[in-house]
């Protein structure tokens, strides 16, 4: 054995207080510290976030902060260092450019497992009742039944919040349609117009997307618009394609990849299903729980789809 000094008490404390007050402010999760997760506005994402949160907390001893805020600031901020995670990137190309490429501030922690889908559609009664509808090189032909007080003579393409990934004025614009393309400001006023257009048989020509809740309880079918091809957005003004199938994929900051530890293996490691988003935002939207009441019953009954994500 071998024998050490006893230090004195008042020796200690002092060495105590100079660990606990180095003055460095803890901004990645490091040794059980603090991730912060960006929230973004549709429920997908959120339910996601939420689940991460929770096993984060639950499972590796982290605290969480989530902040709310649009895709565009999240971007800007992986070079503040206000955002450690983004669970949920659609694209963005040209932010991936600067962001990843060019200021090395920010990179990809692999793919969700989600397969995203971008669109427009409408009610399944319509294609009922007007079976070619659903072909865009049609839909001047009944341009005048989605019209509305804001296009005047025009047809209505609703659209959500405008800082969601949209192509849809370049769309018009290309395709020569006699429609305009009207901001709705949110996910929730997208969802209340496909159920009332739904339930009032409405007409409703809609921007909308995959994974996504609704689709379980409101019939809705996708427009065909020009097939999708490699490079036919690269130009955004020219777009006369549409959206690309989207291999949904987790953006972290530079700095949490390298100190983040466990909290950044559990991100990178973690991998779900359409069905499994779905699920939990609909127990969010559905049966009124709230997002980590919602995550904590995922949890529960998913033991065999998130015990290998835990690092060991």
């Amino acid at each position: 054995m071998i024998r050490t000094k006893t230090l004195a008490a008042p020796l200690v404390v002092a060495l105590l207080l100079t660990a606990c007050s180095s003055g460095e402010p803890e901004t990645t999760a490091t040794a059980k510290g603090t991730v912060n997760i960006d929230v973004h506005g549709w429920v997908g994402y959120e339910a996601q976030a939420a689940v991460l949160a929770y096993l984060l907390e639950h499972e590796l001893g982290y605290k969480v902060n989530r902040r709310k805020t649009n895709e565009e600031q999240s971007w800007r901020d992986f070079e503040t260092g206000k955002v450690d995670v983004v669970v949920e990137s659609w694209g963005h190309n040209d932010q991936k450019k600067e962001y990843i490429e060019e200021k090395k501030v920010a990179l990809s922690a692999g793919l969700t497992g989600n397969k995203g889908v971008i669109g427009w559609y409408v009610p399944e009664w319509m294609v009922k009742r007007y079976p070619d509808i659903t072909d865009y090189r049609n839909l001047n032909k009944y341009a005048h039944l989605f019209r509305t007080d804001k296009t005047g003579n025009a047809g209505q393409v609703l659209d959500g919040d405008p800082t969601f990934v949209t192509n849809d004025e370049a769309l018009v614009r290309n395709l020569k349609l006699n429609y305009q393309v009207v901001y709705s400001g949110s996910e929730d006023a997208l969802i209340k117009a496909a159920q009332e257009a739904t339930k009032r048989r409405t007409p409703l020509l809609m921007y909308f997307y995959e994974p996504q809740w609704l689709f379980s309880k409101v019939k809705l079918v996708k427009v065909a618009l020009p097939p999708y091809a490699v490079g036919c957005d690269d130009a955004p003004s020219k777009v006369a394609c549409d959206y690309p199938p989207y291999l949904l994929d987790k953006i972290v900051s530079k700095k949490f990849a390298e100190r983040g530890g466990p909290a950044y293996e559990l991100v990178r490691n973690f991998s779900w299903t359409n069905d499994d988003q779905n699920a939990v935002a609909s127990d969010m939207i559905n049966e009124g729980m709230t997002a980590d009441q919602a995550a904590a019953r995922w949890v529960e009954e998913n033991k065999i789809v998130w015990k290998d994500w835990i690092p060991r």
